[in-house]
């Protein structure tokens, strides 16, 4: 992890802008890249193409995160220089009817370790388990060797309200989980899936050392607006400090 990235975990304020984990569409794919090198994230998680990593390393300096549901859809993107691997996000296959159980996961995990010992490995506990299992499985999953644990949950969530009532009614799920998950594993936690500006500085209050946001920006066909949720996203960040918090 390089140090910029462990800096911005540690102070809670890390922010992962995703574009999809089966977007292959390069236009779509560097529009998101463009908004979260101009609006301030922290890093980026594409999906795992080699071509799509060249692309956005020519676009930013930020560190390029892949993510895949197989081991060996990683090696091409790492050779062509993706800094991070993210096993997930598994929501773009509930609709699908596809389920990651815990035993999938973590097999995972450990195909992928014994094929790239080095890389920072992000693993994604799916929130089809119930809370206490997916505090299980992260610690599995840190004892296989991941160096970040990230949660998910807003598929799972129905809004009853709207507006600010209804944002954290959407978030609840992943910060419930982002809070037991943080209390049980000594790595960061990515609290993702859900999220918008009014609950990114509770997933910190609730231990996660920073976010990771998709379809809230790369949902948008306008780059100005895609800049600006992501601007607005690494500003709620600066509003809450981790440091401050587990004092």
């Amino acid at each position: 992890m390089n140090a910029k990235l462990h800096s911005a975990f540690a102070q809670g304020r890390a922010l992962k802008i995703i574009s999809g984990l089966t977007n292959f569409d390069r236009d779509r794919v560097a529009a998101v890249v463009q908004a979260a090198d101009q609006g301030g994230a922290t890093f980026l998680d594409i999906a795992a193409d080699a071509d799509l990593v060249r692309m956005a390393k020519a676009r930013t300096t930020l560190p390029i995160c892949v993510s895949a549901v197989e081991a060996e859809a990683f090696l091409a993107p790492v050779a062509a220089g993706a800094d991070l691997i993210e096993i997930g996000n598994f929501d773009a296959f509930y609709a699908q009817g596809i389920r990651f159980e815990a035993a999938d996961v973590l097999a995972l995990t450990r195909r992928t370790r014994e094929l790239l010992p080095h890389m920072t490995l992000s693993v994604t506990v799916p929130h089809i388990l119930a809370l206490d299992e997916q505090v299980q499985l992260a610690e599995d999953l840190v004892a296989a060797g991941a160096d970040i644990i990230q949660t998910e949950g807003g598929t799972s969530s129905s809004p009853t309200h709207a507006g600010t009532l209804g944002l954290i009614e959407k978030a609840a799920p992943t910060l419930a989980a982002a809070r037991e998950i943080s209390r049980a594993v000594s790595v960061p936690v990515l609290c993702a899936s859900g999220l918008s500006d009014v609950t990114a500085p509770m997933a910190i209050a609730a231990g996660a050392a920073g976010i990771g946001v998709g379809s809230a920006v790369n949902k948008l066909d306008n780059e100005l607006a895609m800049v600006a949720v992501v601007r607005s996203l690494a500003d709620a960040l600066q509003t809450v400090s981790r440091t401050a918090l587990v004092r």
